[in-house]
């Protein structure tokens, strides 16, 4: 055996553990708000910021030489002073905007809470499904999108499929299947105020929060939220628009939905579909995001669909998937838009 093969491989290893406990570490102080409380503070010492928080000194104090070690936090080790840095600050305590990295860290626990029932899994078969991830899942997918929704959607997104962004402008009809939270809807109707939106999902808590969203943002005459499926939505409705956003990989029936849908749609009308980023090839996805999101597959999205009897398409379709995938479902049109992301892949599909 190559030796220095072994000891690489081991320095990975604790090098995985050192990112698998830092990211524990990162949930921990996005959750209690740690990160909030030191951004744009400067240096200060443990018990100034267990006093500032009202948290616990001694934990704050492993907490603050734990995110050290992982390079999240400057050390001044003659003052014994932190400090979060204002690069990092722009990413780990920005709620709200569309380059907010906490639902990443809020999906750990949630998802890895999961593992000892995955693996039994792989033993008996079946998953975990989506209700089962509780109201910590329904936040941590919330956070993870809510920015991005909110600030790219309506601006950015749509404005790369002209024809649809015009005919919301004057008046459309739009419905957002798998909406969750309803924050596309939501930043939706805030944007177009002339078009009419319908939410729909399956799962009733994601549901209430979407409608608890509605009415503080006094929408409730442009949006509506329904849970169940395209069975809920009135007979001969159709839309200019319908979003299915990071949820196809997820269903228990991916091709029987789109089926659906395309019978949803004016003949005009665009599928906006948005999948994570990943290539079409394993070998093309050996890197940190794809090590994410097979991991976010196994843990989450594959095993939901399992859990109830679906095919486990998985996080990491890829464009050839899709495209297949929706011309299967009788679909003619499909486009692979150019939209800049790290982790999305966005797709524009029609009659």
């Amino acid at each position: 055996m190559d030796k220095n093969r072994i000891k690489t491989f081991a320095d990975q290893v604790i090098g995985d553990m050192g990112s698998a406990m830092g990211a524990g570490l990162a949930y921990v102080g996005t959750k209690v708000g740690l990160f909030r409380s030191m951004a744009g503070a400067g240096p200060i010492n443990a018990d100034d910021l267990a006093k500032k928080t009202g948290l616990q000194s001694r934990y704050v104090t492993e907490w603050l030489k734990g995110m050290t070690c992982a390079r999240y936090l400057d050390y001044d080790p003659e003052n014994e002073t932190y400090e979060l840095p204002d690069e990092h600050a722009y990413l780990l305590a920005s709620e709200g905007s569309d380059h907010y990295v906490g639902g990443l860290f809020y999906s750990v626990p949630m998802m890895l809470g999961m593992a000892p029932r995955v693996a039994d899994a792989f033993v008996h078969g079946g998953g975990v499904p989506f209700s089962d991830y509780g109201s910590e899942g329904v936040l941590a997918v919330d956070l993870m999108n809510r920015g991005l929704y909110e600030k790219r959607f309506a601006n950015y997104w749509l404005t790369t499929c002209p024809t649809t962004h015009e005919r919301l402008t004057t008046g459309g009809n739009v419905l957002d299947f798998g909406c969750g939270s309803g924050r596309v809807s939501i930043a939706l109707a805030k944007a177009f105020p002339k078009s009419s939106f319908t939410g729909i999902d399956t799962d009733s808590a994601s549901i209430k929060v979407a409608k608890d969203c509605v009415l503080q943002e006094n929408l409730t005459e442009q949006v509506r939220f329904e849970c169940g499926t395209t069975d809920q939505l009135p007979d001969n409705e159709r839309y200019d628009l319908i979003t299915i956003c990071d949820c196809i990989h997820d269903l228990n029936d991916p091709l029987g939905t789109l089926e659906n849908l395309r019978t949803l749609l004016f003949d005009n009308g665009i599928l906006f579909v948005i999948e994570p980023k990943a290539a079409d090839h394993l070998e093309d996805n050996i890197h940190p995001v794809g090590a994410m999101y097979y991991g976010m597959s196994v843990f989450h999205c594959m095993t939901q669909s399992l859990a109830s009897g679906g095919p486990g398409l998985g996080t990491c379709m890829g464009p050839a998937s899709m495209e297949a995938l929706t011309r299967q479902a009788g679909f003619n049109r499909f486009e692979t838009l150019e939209i800049k992301s790290q982790t999305n892949i966005f797709y524009a599909v029609g009659l």
